[in-house]
């Protein structure tokens, strides 16, 4: 599948009604926790401008703009997910301390040295060109500048059961191992700082995602809900799939903290 059509597709399922019943309002592993722990490694303060690259519908940024004090700038490929986000912002009256806009990590929207920290979650491995992205977070970051990194690690290259598109919506399709992101973070300019391995939250995850697609699926069959083209026999193998990879190790989660120099 072509690149960009990639990048839409999953901006569109995460922007979807379906993918919050499932996920929650984070849409990763360890939900605003290790959010707030990235934060901790980022020494986010008042005084720091925060971007959330691939922000979702706002959680994180409005987390970690209501924790620590700091301003947030929150990009993200969905229309959707920026207009729920921006209203979020509204009704909890932190306009001007966050914002959010339409925007590609691989194409940032912004001047040279703008920001003294990045958050990225669970959306690195997603981009077609990580190389690039990697350099575009280098070149938006002041120099000293923070990058906070969580992400999917895959040890093995073929996994029963989770490949195509869905391997994409998983954010598992082009999921690396550990050392691999750190290369390419280091190869951009960045010092790496800190890893810490996460992979628990995962396994939590996923079985949170199993219970809840039986949960949608009983729901759909007694028609309490409606939920056109959900295909709940290929949800569920997924899932099962996914619960045994993050079970025996072949996937994981990390957390990754870098410095601009």
């Amino acid at each position: 599948m072509e690149e960009q059509s990639v990048k839409q597709c999953c901006a569109t399922f995460y922007g979807s009604d379906f993918a919050r019943m499932l996920l929650g309002d984070s849409f990763h592993p360890g939900g605003t926790r290790l959010t707030g722990r990235l934060g901790e490694l980022l020494a986010l303060s008042p005084e720091s401008h925060v971007l959330d690259v691939a922000s979702g519908r706002g959680t994180s940024a409005l987390h970690i703009a209501e924790t620590f004090g700091c301003r947030v700038t929150g990009i993200d490929l969905s229309e959707e997910n920026v207009s729920l986000a921006s209203a979020d912002a509204s009704q909890r009256g932190v306009i001007g301390q966050v914002a959010f806009q339409l925007g590609d990590a691989e194409r940032l929207p912004f001047e040279n040295d703008s920001f003294d920290a990045i958050l990225c979650e669970c959306a690195f491995c997603t981009f077609p060109s990580k190389s690039v992205a990697a350099s575009e977070f280098y070149r938006v970051l002041k120099p000293g500048g923070q990058l906070g990194l969580s992400d999917l690690t895959r040890s093995e290259a073929e996994i029963p059961g989770l490949e195509g598109l869905l391997s994409w919506i998983a954010c598992i399709g082009d999921a690396l191992p550990e050392e691999r992101y750190v290369a390419t973070l280091q190869r951009a300019g960045f010092h790496i700082s800190r890893t810490e391995d996460h992979s628990h939250a995962l396994v939590e995850m996923v079985r949170q995602i199993q219970a809840k697609l039986l949960g949608a699926e009983i729901m759909a069959g007694l028609k309490k809900i409606d939920l056109p083209g959900v295909d709940f026999a290929t949800g569920r193998q997924f899932a099962q799939a996914a619960l045994q990879a993050t079970s025996s190790g072949v996937l994981g989660y990390i957390v990754i903290a870098a410095t601009k120099p």
